[in-house]
């Protein structure tokens, strides 16, 4: 995504208009579109398998799909916004969400819900990039302050709607349809949206950067070679193709840092640019982001997965379960910046440590209670993990981003938002693996015991390295 603001007018041209309430309202809800699609599907995973007769793997797939599309395109996504115009490229990519949720909706198998999932993804990385450029270019001073407070009031928000809408769809079974409406109901949302859409006023950066196609092509490979042998090896006993696909992995990494580095000597800009890399705020905050991200992405699968196929909570009971996580996530990170004001990175560690102790809290109650938990059993250990990913989420961001040049800003954004996607998805892959692995031999609660245990020293580990992370306000 970018941040470029748009110049003055040099040739007496009367400016671009502002960004209306209405206008403000309609990228909003574009923005909102992808989160909960992100959060909605956690608590239909069983119901998918059910119907579909998915593999856990699969249903990895599912999830982490959608991540990995977003993760290779977000910055492809901001850089043809910025090049094309970010009202075009913010209508053709509600466009081709809204189709892309309807593939997903009447998909007649588990191999295609996947495609149509990472095709949702990467319609997510051509939309979602455009809601800040929009932002950024068409507001200013107290305007935009109020716009972006908005805009992040806006994501924890959503994570509440996922849980709850996804969980009373699924529980709902709409005219039979089980889970599928967790995606369809995007479609008529989606058209709204597309008619708000052509009032928006059009912007265009003035010097916009250029694709980097080799370094795409590269993190595409390097992330796939990686990820899909972690989801689906064990599940298919390690057949030729996933061994030579690991094989490649460190190839194809290496291959992407030689590219980019390159790119960036010769006077272009990267997907990943290596100076940005080598600022120490960006490069701290993006070693503390991958245990933290790998942790969450995890978590969020692992217990839904654990809460309906261990517990028979059901697709409602699991959205109610993680309700109160959503709800104190969404109550902090409006509260973060007076915190970072205060105490500066601190609140990073802090939020770690607060994390850590809801997992072992969590652990601890499904020990003694299982299989006998309730929602309210749950709560405590629930409001402590929302309240310590609120801290050093929303923290880590604005550390990784303090200091960034202006004119780069908007590659800071696309390389933390990358991090974070590709995070998410490599937690899924590896713990959620350990997971499907440990259920079928120990059964269900001894699996999430070990994984949440797991989970909480990933936690720990964010509170110990986040002490060493530079002060945003500096």
């Amino acid at each position: 995504m970018t941040t470029t603001e748009l110049a003055p007018s040099t040739t007496g041209a009367p400016a671009r208009p502002g960004l209306t309430p209405a206008g403000l309202v309609t990228v909003l809800l574009g923005a909102a579109l992808p989160i909960i699609d992100f959060f909605i599907v956690n608590v239909a995973l069983p119901t998918i398998d059910a119907d579909l007769h998915a593999s856990t793997a699969t249903l990895e797939l599912v999830v982490a799909a959608y991540g990995i599309a977003y993760a290779v395109l977000l910055v492809v996504g901001g850089r043809l916004g910025d090049s094309f115009g970010r009202r075009r490229l913010f209508f053709w990519g509600l466009w081709l969400f809204t189709l892309t949720s309807l593939a997903c909706g009447i998909a007649p198998t588990a191999t295609t819900l996947v495609i149509a999932r990472a095709a949702q993804g990467a319609a997510s990385a051509l939309l979602l990039p455009q809601v800040l450029s929009i932002i950024q270019a068409t507001t200013s001073g107290e305007e935009r302050s109020r716009a972006l407070g908005l805009y992040g009031a806006t994501g924890g928000l959503s994570t509440v709607v996922g849980q709850l809408l996804g969980g009373g769809l699924v529980a709902a079974d709409l005219f039979g349809t089980g889970w599928r409406p967790i995606f369809l109901v995007n479609v008529p949302i989606g058209l709204l949206v597309l008619v708000l859409a052509r009032r928006l006023p059009e912007s265009r950066a003035h010097n916009p950067l250029g694709v980097d196609r080799a370094g795409t092509l590269l993190l595409a490979t390097t992330l796939l070679s990686l990820l899909v042998p972690l989801m689906e090896g064990r599940a298919l006993g390690w057949p030729v193709w996933t061994i030579v696909l690991l094989a490649l992995f460190p190839f194809s990494a290496a291959a992407l840092v030689h590219v980019e580095r390159r790119l960036e000597r010769t006077g272009g800009t990267p997907l990943l640019p290596p100076s940005v890399l080598r600022l120490p705020s960006v490069r701290r905050g993006l070693m503390v982001a991958i245990p933290f991200f790998g942790a969450f992405g995890s978590f969020m699968f692992v217990y839904a997965m654990t809460l309906q196929e261990g517990l028979h909570f059901g697709p409602l009971g699991a959205g109610l379960a993680l309700t109160p996580l959503a709800v104190a996530y969404f109550t902090v990170s409006m509260l973060s910046s007076r915190l970072v004001a205060r105490y500066g990175p601190r609140v990073v560690p802090i939020g770690g440590a607060i994390t850590a102790v809801g997992m072992v809290t969590l652990l601890c109650t499904t020990l003694a209670q299982w299989p006998h938990l309730t929602v309210l059993d749950l709560a405590p250990s629930m409001v402590a993990i929302g309240v310590g990913n609120a801290l050093a989420m929303t923290t880590l961001f604005r550390i990784v981003l303090s200091h960034v040049p202006t004119d780069l800003a908007g590659v800071g954004s696309g390389v933390m938002t990358t991090n974070q996607q590709t995070s998410l998805a490599l937690g899924v892959a590896t713990l959620g693996s350990l997971y499907a692995a440990l259920a079928g031999s120990l059964g269900s609660r001894d699996a999430f015991a070990l994984v949440i245990g797991l989970i909480a020293v990933l936690a720990a580990i964010v509170a110990i390295t986040g002490r060493r992370l530079p002060d945003p306000r500096a």
